[in-house]
């Protein structure tokens, strides 16, 4: 009587990186990704909402230098506020920040995905160091 003993596979370094370039391949499929990308171009093509996100960023960061300088006020963060808010108005604009949601919690579903068979928060560990 022979006793067969099993032998687990190794899989190589090579194989893992074939796999996680046919996950990014399979995820930039995805028609929320496609989707994405077409709200982006939306915006990165509408002139009115260039316009507002170099408003809003201006207005941020002078927001943000008066703070750390202790200048800030109620009303430099109330403009802030509004700029924001008016470029959320900005049709395409909005679509790009709703779409970027839905892809964004996609992206965690399959990091849960990943994470659960690791048993550690992939995209947390993945995506930097130095947690808190």
């Amino acid at each position: 009587m022979s006793i067969e003993t099993e032998s687990v596979t190794e899989i190589d370094d090579d194989h893992v990186d074939q796999l996680a370039t046919e996950l990014g391949e399979s995820i930039a499929q995805l028609p929320v990704y496609q989707r994405y990308l077409q709200a982006k171009a939306k915006v990165e093509n509408d002139a009115d909402a260039q316009r507002a996100i170099e408003e809003f960023e201006q207005l941020r960061e002078e927001f943000q230098m008066a703070r750390q300088t202790g200048q800030a006020t109620q009303e430099d963060l109330r403009k802030v506020q509004e700029a924001q808010e008016e470029l959320h108005d900005i049709a395409s604009m909005s679509e790009y920040l709703e779409v970027q949601n839905e892809l964004e919690h996609r992206l965690q579903e399959i990091n849960e995905l990943v994470s659960d068979q690791l048993e550690v928060d992939f995209g947390e560990k993945a995506g930097g160091c130095c947690q808190d």
